[in-house]
Protein backbone atom coordinates (compact mmCIF):
# COMPACT_ATOMS: atom_id res chain seq x y z
CA UNK A 1 0.00 0.00 0.00
CA UNK A 2 1.26 3.52 -0.89
CA UNK A 3 1.09 6.14 1.66
CA UNK A 4 1.77 9.16 -0.59
CA UNK A 5 -1.43 10.15 -1.17
CA UNK A 6 -2.46 9.74 2.75
CA UNK A 7 0.10 12.80 3.33
CA UNK A 8 -1.12 15.63 5.41
CA UNK A 9 1.23 18.48 6.97
CA UNK A 10 0.66 19.20 10.43
CA UNK A 11 -1.12 22.50 10.24
CA UNK A 12 -3.91 20.62 8.74
CA UNK A 13 -4.39 17.89 11.44
CA UNK A 14 -4.50 21.01 13.34
CA UNK A 15 -7.16 22.58 11.34
CA UNK A 16 -9.39 19.31 11.15
CA UNK A 17 -8.43 17.17 13.81
CA UNK A 18 -12.17 15.88 14.16
CA UNK A 19 -12.34 15.49 9.94
CA UNK A 20 -9.24 13.61 10.40
CA UNK A 21 -10.19 11.35 12.95
CA UNK A 22 -13.15 10.36 11.24
CA UNK A 23 -11.24 9.69 8.37
CA UNK A 24 -8.84 7.69 10.35
CA UNK A 25 -11.38 5.78 10.95
CA UNK A 26 -13.84 4.96 7.93
CA UNK A 27 -11.15 4.28 5.36
CA UNK A 28 -9.09 2.36 8.05
CA UNK A 29 -5.88 3.87 6.51
CA UNK A 30 -2.55 5.67 7.72
CA UNK A 31 -1.90 8.88 7.63
CA UNK A 32 1.82 10.62 6.98
CA UNK A 33 2.15 13.75 9.11
CA UNK A 34 4.37 16.46 8.09
CA UNK A 35 6.38 19.28 9.48
CA UNK A 36 8.50 21.28 7.64
CA UNK A 37 8.10 19.31 4.55
CA UNK A 38 9.39 16.63 6.35
CA UNK A 39 7.62 13.29 7.36
CA UNK A 40 7.44 13.37 11.42
CA UNK A 41 4.54 11.29 12.41
CA UNK A 42 2.32 8.28 11.15
CA UNK A 43 -1.44 8.35 13.07
CA UNK A 44 -3.69 5.57 12.32
CA UNK A 45 -7.10 4.29 14.12
CA UNK A 46 -6.92 2.62 17.42
CA UNK A 47 -8.23 -1.25 15.46
CA UNK A 48 -5.59 -0.72 12.69
CA UNK A 49 -3.30 -0.06 15.35
CA UNK A 50 -4.42 -3.04 17.29
CA UNK A 51 -4.43 -5.59 14.77
CA UNK A 52 -1.04 -4.26 13.62
CA UNK A 53 0.47 -4.90 17.33
CA UNK A 54 -1.23 -8.42 17.32
CA UNK A 55 0.69 -9.20 13.71
CA UNK A 56 4.02 -8.09 15.59
CA UNK A 57 3.29 -10.03 18.54
CA UNK A 58 2.68 -13.20 16.19
CA UNK A 59 5.80 -12.16 13.79
CA UNK A 60 7.88 -12.36 17.56
CA UNK A 61 6.54 -15.66 18.50
CA UNK A 62 7.39 -17.34 14.96
CA UNK A 63 10.35 -15.88 15.00
CA UNK A 64 11.67 -17.22 18.54
CA UNK A 65 10.52 -20.09 17.59
CA UNK A 66 12.38 -20.87 14.73
CA UNK A 67 15.20 -19.54 16.58
CA UNK A 68 14.44 -22.59 19.09
CA UNK A 69 14.51 -24.67 16.12
CA UNK A 70 18.06 -23.75 14.57
CA UNK A 71 19.52 -23.95 18.27
CA UNK A 72 18.40 -27.78 18.07
CA UNK A 73 15.68 -27.13 21.37
CA UNK A 74 12.66 -28.32 19.42
CA UNK A 75 11.37 -32.08 19.78
CA UNK A 76 9.35 -34.22 17.48
CA UNK A 77 5.64 -33.87 17.82
CA UNK A 78 5.12 -37.89 18.70
CA UNK A 79 7.78 -37.66 21.19
CA UNK A 80 5.70 -34.55 23.00
CA UNK A 81 2.44 -35.53 22.63
CA UNK A 82 3.89 -39.62 24.15
CA UNK A 83 5.31 -37.96 27.23
CA UNK A 84 2.07 -36.10 27.91
CA UNK A 85 0.16 -38.84 27.58
CA UNK A 86 2.06 -40.58 30.14
CA UNK A 87 1.74 -37.82 32.80
CA UNK A 88 -2.02 -38.01 31.69
CA UNK A 89 -2.25 -41.77 32.22
CA UNK A 90 0.12 -41.10 35.93
CA UNK A 91 -2.53 -39.21 37.38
Amino acid sequence: MRYSTQVKPISYLKANAAEVLTQLTDGREPLVITQNGEAKAVIQDVASYEETQETLALLKILALGNAEIEAGKAKPVGAVVARLRAKQAAK
